[in-house]
């Protein structure tokens, strides 16, 4: 077993040196001036099914202080709760509320919907996309143009503070945005490479390089849409993604399922619907989470001592995460255990997905229509 807890070690002593968990890459970290002009925007809001919480998120979205031509456009996609109409009586001068058309063939439901918003948005200089959970401090656009147009950036994501008060939350949504950024390393999408990514939440695009890339429409059949929105972009010049605490996830999750819902609804889909990749990644995450721990309660001698160091690695690199959500380090020793649950997902994501329901998303089973493609 010393070779297994070996192999263990090694993959959190290299995850360790990607510095990924250091949670450096923030909104507030980087030292730009504001432009001179401030260029034209437009909002694009996707809401389908939101009534509970869309007075509120819409409402600090049309309650920026942006300085220059600012209008918001909200796609209510086929909602059967109201959602349009709460939106439409907010009365805000920068508000247009559009009835989002059937899905169309080919396209997931959430980007065929920002398509809509976006054919109507004209020709603003820069796009900002959204989603309909999502309450923003009122200088958030500010800072977004502000770090696009002072960094040349084609495309600014901030990933939202998410919702993080109940006992399930706070054992499992960090874990979520440390997991993110251990996939697409917050520092590595920031400089001259290819790994990308951005936070769907809240993106800044440039117009002219979603055009010259081939419009959302490149993208239709993406689960992971933000991702592949970055990634889209990063062909047409530099971007730039990093924590904030300016735009928050009002939409709370009671339970550690459906957190876990959450989770498995793109974990198969992020694994390119390959069961080669899902039976490497159980075997990945096992090796990870559970064997230092179980080395390190269970081993003698050599295997214990590397067991003992591969967990205390992981319990120390998860500390950087656990200050920005101003949680308890503690939350570190139940990293296999948080680890565990993941695990847990991703099975269940493959389960969902050979069932005919992979990535349930407002009542839409996407997910196998997309691998078909």
């Amino acid at each position: 077993m010393i070779w297994v807890g070996a192999l263990a070690l090694a993959i959190w002593v290299a995850l360790c040196l990607t510095g990924f968990w250091l949670c450096r890459e923030r909104d507030d970290g980087v030292q730009c001036a504001e432009p001179a002009a401030w260029p034209d925007v437009v909002a694009v809001v996707p809401a389908r099914n939101e009534a509970d919480v869309i007075a509120r998120s819409l409402g600090s979205v049309a309650g920026q202080d942006y300085p220059g031509n600012f209008r918001v456009l909200l796609v209510d996609d086929n909602s059967e709760d109201g959602t349009g109409d709460v939106a439409s009586g907010l009365n805000a001068e920068r508000i247009e509320v559009l009835g989002g058309k059937p899905l169309a063939s080919g396209w997931t439901g959430k980007l065929w919907a920002v398509s809509q918003g976006i054919a109507h948005a004209g020709t603003p200089r820069f796009l900002w996309l959204t989603d309909a959970d999502i309450e923003h401090a009122p200088d958030t656009l500010r800072r977004l143009v502000t770090i696009a147009e002072g960094k040349q950036r084609k495309l600014v994501s901030f990933m939202a503070q998410l919702h993080c008060k109940t006992w399930p939350e706070r054992m499992l949504v960090p874990a979520f945005v440390y997991y993110f950024s251990m996939l697409y390393p917050f520092n590595w999408v920031n400089r001259p490479g290819p790994i990308a990514g951005a936070a769907g939440g809240c993106v800044l695009v440039d117009c002219a390089a979603l055009e010259a890339a081939g419009g959302i429409a490149a993208i239709r059949t993406s689960l992971i849409d933000d991702c592949a929105l970055g990634a889209l972009i990063k062909r047409q010049g530099p971007i730039w993604l990093g924590l904030t605490h300016r735009s928050r996830s009002i939409r709370p999750y009671v339970s550690s399922g459906e957190v876990g819902a959450m989770i498995a609804r793109s974990a198969y889909a992020q694994l390119r619907y390959s069961p080669l990749f899902f039976v490497a990644t159980v075997i990945g995450l096992v090796l990870m989470f559970v064997v230092p721990v179980g080395l390190a309660l269970l081993g003698h001698g050599t295997e214990q001592m590397i067991g003992a160091l591969a967990f205390a690695l992981m319990a120390t690199m998860y500390q950087p995460i656990l200050r920005f959500y101003r949680l308890s380090p503690l939350w570190g020793l139940a990293q296999p255990l948080i680890g565990s649950f993941y695990t847990f997902c991703v099975v269940w994501s493959g389960w969902q997905h050979w069932r005919g329901r992979g990535g349930m998303w407002k009542g839409r089973a996407q997910a196998n229509a997309v691998a078909a493609r």
